[in-house]
């Protein structure tokens, strides 16, 4: 028996879109003489459909699509994911076709309550795990976190006598997880002496990137087939033929860098615009930033700003024109000396016999911040805000300043990994050149002479060890003690990480690469007086 797995990029409330990509895979599958072809979990609909689920038309026209598909489906078979509903309940289902006629349906089991997922608020758990038949074989199916439990669906259908078992899946990417992944599937073929197919989403999808990736394990529990990461594929098991064991070969920082590609590229298309503005500081920030809009869209889908102040260096300045002629993007700058000059005299009175401080810095983050949103609504151009997670962590950064856009590509990436992610590129793709100047000079927001982050915060090889800890493991402060770290500047820390909660539930959406990123999988209160 012939398998398909068609890896493919859906968009959430895309109904037509999404059932025309299954249908075309139909249709390719039928060439290819295949008996039958796996779609990822919520095909039509798309993943996380979020509160379209509360409206009964999106549901009911999700089913209308599902009927489309049954039609063409002659003398193949198909398993799709939908949204099923009966007696008033909804189920993350799918769906298992065979020429023209719905032979039955399986409901997910287990319903994700953490983290980004919270399908609780929206479905019903299955009551039973059915078992299929196809070409002599014996198929579950599950979908999944059902293939993620223990003595769950996968178990139940094995012992139930089935010798294949799909899991259509909709498993967003973070760092390390595709290890994770593969060696639990692998378990499962294993213990349960059965093949598993394996079909993950690829896409991104507002916050969230979903890496395909998707696999089979023969009964052994060994990876035989492994799709495409951050891309569609269309990949063919054929149960008669022998397979070799595929070699492992696992980068972080490619997946990494290949994930807040993607993230980029489909936040822009999805969205239905075509052209980004990031305004070019010098820094590392908005140079990988820019780096990775280029990769994502195109060099002439990308405009850089350079907006100097009085405190702009011209070491800064030129390092923006240098990135932005190894990157080919458009390129202009707009001085804001005027503009700053402007606002003083108008608070002249309002900040007379006070000292200069925070307040005349951050003019300068939210003038720079004002001419970006005006390019964007003259220009239609999506702005790209640059700060990363360390910054965003323990509020280094400007409401209405340096915060504006209405894309934050890399705020869940710490400071030391950016450094790690500019060295990758320039040792990866040469046309797209960081210059080493912008690497190598001490980091600084540039609001004050001779300002240094180092003035206001821990170094970032320091920081980024505590927010690691604290943020992403969940760790308390005596925990984190154990690192050999100075306990006042673990307090220090921790104590802005919570106290600048207000900022980030401000902050742009970024894309999420870690186990925790700020944003929907972290739900903490801004008045909150609460310490550990």
């Amino acid at each position: 028996m012939k398998i398909a797995i068609a890896q493919i990029n859906t968009t959430v409330g895309d109904l037509v879109g999404n059932t025309n990509k299954v249908v075309d895979c139909i249709k390719k599958a039928k060439k290819k003489k295949v008996d039958l072809v796996v779609f990822p979990e919520l095909t039509i609909t798309g993943y996380p459909p979020k509160d379209l689920l509360l409206k009964a038309k999106f549901i009911n026209d999700n089913k209308k699509k599902l009927a489309k598909i049954i039609e063409e489906t002659k003398n193949i078979a198909v398993v799709v994911g939908f949204v099923d509903k009966e007696k008033n309940k909804l189920y993350n289902a799918a769906t298992f076709i065979k020429n023209k006629k719905l032979v039955g349906i399986q409901h997910k089991t287990h319903l994700p309550n953490y983290d980004v997922f919270d399908e609780r608020r929206y479905f019903t758990s299955a009551k039973e795990c059915k078992i299929f038949e196809l070409g002599g074989h014996k198929i579950g199916i599950s979908i999944c976190e059902d293939i993620w439990v223990d003595n769950g669906p996968v178990d139940s259908q094995a012992a139930d006598g089935a010798n294949i078992i799909i899991n259509v899946s909709a498993s967003p990417f973070y760092i390390n997880k595709t290890r994770i992944r593969r060696e639990l599937i692998s378990r499962r073929a294993k213990s349960n002496k059965v093949t598993i197919i394996y079909n993950n989403l690829v896409g991104g999808q507002d916050d969230l990137v979903f890496d395909g990736r998707s696999y089979v394990f023969n009964n052994k529990g060994k990876l035989i087939i492994e799709g495409k990461h951050f891309e569609e594929d269309f990949l063919i098991f054929d149960s008669e033929r022998r397979y070799d064991r595929v070699k492992v070969n696992d980068d972080c920082l490619k997946e990494i860098f290949l994930a807040l590609v993607l993230g980029i590229k489909d936040y822009v298309k999805k969205n239905k615009f075509k052209q980004v503005v990031v305004g070019l500081s010098g820094g590392i920030d908005s140079a990988l930033v820019t780096v990775l809009a280029v990769h994502a869209l195109g060099k002439d889908n990308v405009f850089g700003v350079s907006m100097p102040s009085i405190i702009s260096s011209k070491g800064s300045l030129d390092d923006s024109k240098r990135l932005a002629q190894n990157l080919g993007i458009n390129y202009k700058v707009i001085p804001i000396i005027g503009i700053i000059n402007s606002y003083s005299e108008t608070l002249l009175d309002e900040f007379k016999n006070t000292q200069p401080n925070i307040a005349e810095e951050n003019i300068q983050a939210r003038v720079r911040g004002n001419i970006l949103m005006a390019l964007s609504n003259k220009f239609n151009y999506l702005v790209l805000t640059t700060g990363n997670k360390s910054e965003f962590a323990v509020g280094y950064c400007t409401l209405y300043g340096d915060m504006v856009g209405g894309f934050a590509p890399i705020s869940d990436v710490l400071k030391t990994l950016i450094y790690k992610l500019a060295d990758y590129i320039n040792n990866n793709y040469p046309n797209t050149i960081i210059p080493k100047s912008i690497i190598l000079k001490e980091p600084s927001a540039e609001l004050r002479v001779g300002q240094k982050d180092s003035d206001s915060l821990p170094r970032y090889e320091i920081l980024d060890q505590v927010l690691k800890k604290y943020i992403e493991e969940g760790k308390n402060k005596k925990e984190i003690a154990h690192l050999g770290i100075d306990g006042s500047i673990i307090e220090e820390i921790v104590y802005k990480v919570d106290h600048n909660e207000f900022k980030r539930q401000q902050a742009a959406l970024g894309i999420k690469i870690t186990q925790k990123a700020f944003g929907s999988g972290r739900r903490m209160p801004i008045t909150n007086l609460y310490r550990d």
